[in-house]
């Protein structure tokens, strides 16, 4: 066993990889950006390299700076976690050049399996079926195009190496091949530092199923069964489980014995997953789709049905120790499920959050739920970097109980901040598509309007609360000074005290006045009341019945956490202008800083609805900015390459007049 590694990593994942580490006795280097200085993996840590600004590409993305920051502390080998360097076979060389362990697979399965068309044709070797269409080193539109015929459209767009759902796009129609392509690229090249694309059939609604398969380096080759990832929007993976429900013993015999074969193939070392696409015809509509040559995100649902510590493993078989269990003492019990926690509104098209986070309150860890994390309250989620907060897994003896743990988990989450998509995975968890199981990977894109249904009924009981509550909010200080009086101060008496809520997007203000310990809604009475119970918990009681919420004041805001929902009120300011995202009509404004990856119109051009105007890449991600109407573009205020500010006028734009 190795006495020191270093993580090439950042968030949840490496302080998942330093607790492994720190129970089988191995000391711990962390490297960090500029941004991250402060973050909990560098404290967990027992040392800590600064390697770069915060740009991944000037920081993680940088192998030279990693593997210095290993020679200089004397790291003997390199955990690369997911994303990142992870799956990537120059950095895995380098590391062997420098004689520093690469804790992975050997470089050349990472070129065999994690180039997607060398790994298609391995797996057809194998027996397996494959869909039609692939790349070739002509990279140009007029090839891709050409394999896209071949293939029959529709057609997936995606990069050939990478994974995690960036760069793929659907392409049901040759015209709009040329600018998927140009999105693909600009996506794959920012993510994964290499922009080669492969074009291949897109199957309608398959199932996604995924097995988890381990190699050592003396040939032995095990799987750790299939974990179920259906639950996906747009190639994003939503929640994870294991075992896949519904799947007959045949299919998953011909998953196993494929996945194996696989590894064995290229000699397999190390943590991988290889992926199928199922079709609805039975155990022969399985599809070989990609393989990750990695510790995927979901490994802890495996974990939890396995008892194994798949990192624990990594290091071992990194060390170069053999397989510690045979496939037939691998077993296995229970069923466990996997939500992944993000700053993301799912309100605004799952637009990812950032910001601080004022008030962070996550599920308590116990035998049947383990949550992953890399964050504190008071951390800030940043641009720069993919916004997950946590991942919450929920282990039962059967699927029933596991589902019934989850939902509970995710109704005692309290984020107050940056929007979070809690409230969407428990209304995932809880739809019946999702309880009864087998669902495709077209479950949440047909019910999003149910999942994402906007706010509880009762919003505007809450805003009383919300209003009644910060208007009692006493003063930190003297309780003696008139200042701390909850009623205000003036020359002459008490005066009355008011704030005012502002609509998501909108001109709507609802202002709240408190007098004499009453309140009223644009001057009419409400009949509420309510103290303070601690510092953070407010108790009222109303017509409709007594209540207890936790309120946050953070900056602008007021979240509510009651009856197992999640309300946000946006204070009105009348002094401060219109912030991000509060467009005015016939603008498009900035919603996150970024920077502008793409422009397809302009000035002057006209439009329809829905055209695309520019792209911007925030937060690891390209964002499409649309015609919002049939209109005029008037003004493209920004070019390529320019950075933009949260907030910042994009496009001005003129709707056409109906008629």
């Amino acid at each position: 066993m190795f006495d020191k590694i270093l993580i090439a990593n950042r968030g949840e994942i490496a302080c998942r990889i330093i607790r492994t580490c720190d129970f089988v006795g191995v000391t711990t280097v962390a490297v960090y950006s500029s941004a991250d200085r402060n973050a909990l993996h560098v404290a967990m840590a027992d040392e800590a390299v600064r390697i770069g600004a915060a740009p991944s590409s000037e920081s993680y993305l940088n192998m030279n700076a990693v593997i210095a920051a290993a020679k200089s502390t004397g790291a003997q080998a390199i955990h690369p976690g997911y994303g990142f360097l992870s799956e990537n076979a120059d950095f895995a060389d380098a590391c062997s050049d420098a004689g520093i362990v690469f804790i992975g697979p050997p470089a050349a399965a990472i070129r065999a399996m994690g180039a997607k068309d060398e790994a298609k044709r391995i797996m057809a070797a194998a027996g397996v079926p494959v869909l039609p269409g692939g790349t070739n080193t002509d990279q140009s539109d007029a090839a891709l195009g050409a394999a896209a015929a071949d293939a029959g459209y529709p057609v997936m767009v995606k990069p050939a190496s990478g994974g995690g759902g960036r760069g793929m796009r659907i392409v049901r129609a040759p015209q709009d091949l040329p600018d998927v392509l140009a999105s693909a690229r600009r996506e794959a090249a920012a993510s994964f530092a290499d922009d080669t694309l492969l074009v291949e059939k897109y199957l309608e609604n398959p199932r996604h199923i995924e097995v988890q398969i381990f190699g050592d380096s003396h040939g032995n080759a095990v799987h750790l069964f299939e974990r179920d990832c259906s639950a996906q929007r747009r190639h994003q993976k939503v929640i994870e489980e294991a075992p896949a429900p519904g799947l007959t013993d045949e299919t998953r015999a011909r998953l196993y014995a494929a996945s194996v074969a696989a590894a064995k193939a290229v000699s397999y070392s190390g943590a991988g997953t290889v992926e199928f696409l199922l079709g609805p015809d039975g155990p022969d509509d399985v599809w070989f789709m990609e393989m990750n040559t990695r510790l995927q995100v979901e490994h802890p649902v495996t974990e939890a049905i396995t008892g194994i510590d798949l990192v624990d493993w990594q290091l071992r078989i990194a060390a170069g120790e053999t397989l510690p269990l045979r496939q037939d003492e691998i077993a296995c019990t229970g069923h466990a499920i996997e939500a992944r926690l993000y700053a993301e509104d799912p309100a605004q098209d799952f637009a990812p959050g950032f910001g601080g986070l004022a008030y962070l309150r996550l599920p308590e860890e116990s035998d049947v739920l383990r949550i992953d994390t890399g964050v504190e309250e008071g951390d800030e989620v940043t641009v720069h970097y993919d916004p997950m907060i946590a991942k919450i897994v929920a282990r039962g003896d059967d699927r029933t109980d596991a589902v019934a743990t989850m939902s509970a988990a995710l109704s005692e989450i309290r984020v107050a901040g940056p929007a979070t998509n809690e409230a969407f995975l428990k209304a995932v968890i809880d739809h019946s598509d999702f309880r009864a199981g087998g669902f495709d990977t077209g479950f949440i894109a047909r019910r999003l309007d149910v999942l994402t249904g906007g706010s509880p009924a009762d919003r505007e009981r809450i805003m009383a609360l919300a209003a009644l509550a910060e208007l009692t909010r006493r003063i930190v200080g003297d309780d003696a000074s008139p200042w701390a009086d909850e009623q205000g101060w003036r020359l002459g008496g008490a005066a009355g005290r008011r704030i005012a809520f502002r609509d998501d997007g909108g001109d709507g203000r609802t202002v709240f006045e408190l007098h004499s310990g009453f309140l009223a809604r644009d001057g009419a009475p409400v009949s509420i009341a309510g103290r303070w119970h601690d510092e953070y918990r407010f108790d009222a009681e109303t017509d409709d019945g007594r209540m207890s919420a936790t309120v946050i004041r953070h900056g602008g805001e007021v979240s509510v956490f009651a009856d197992g929902a999640k309300y946000r009120m946006h204070v009105d300011d009348p002094l401060a202008s219109r912030g991000a995202g509060a467009a005015d009509t016939g603008s498009l404004f900035a919603r996150m800083p970024g920077v502008v990856v793409a422009v397809h119109v302009e000035h002057g051009a006209d439009v329809t609805a829905g055209t695309p105007l520019l792209a911007v890449e925030a937060m690891k991600v390209e964002h499409t900015i649309r015609a919002p109407a049939d209109g005029r573009v008037i003004a493209v205020n920004f070019r390529v390459g320019e950075r933009v500010s949260e907030g910042a006028e994009l496009v001005t734009f003129e709707a056409a007049v109906p008629g």
